[in-house]
């Protein structure tokens, strides 16, 4: 089952959601997090802490799935 996460904007990046989630306590994290763990989005790998997330998308980390609305 996947965690909803609501966004007010167009997007938010792939460095919030792990902050906001807590997987990571601070932003500055989230580039070492990305190379040491494997994280896709919409199915695909995905490295790039600046990556757009969008409604609609789906980012599995850690054994967590989060889906974007």
């Amino acid at each position: 089952m996947s965690q909803k996460i609501t966004i007010d904007t167009e997007f938010i990046t792939l460095g919030q959601l792990l902050k906001d989630a807590g997987i990571i306590a601070t932003g500055g994290q989230a580039k070492w997090y990305l190379r040491e763990n494997s994280v896709s989005l919409n199915g695909e790998p995905e490295n790039r802490r600046g990556k757009k997330l969008r409604k609609g998308d789906v980012v599995v980390v850690a054994d967590q799935s989060f889906e974007i609305e």
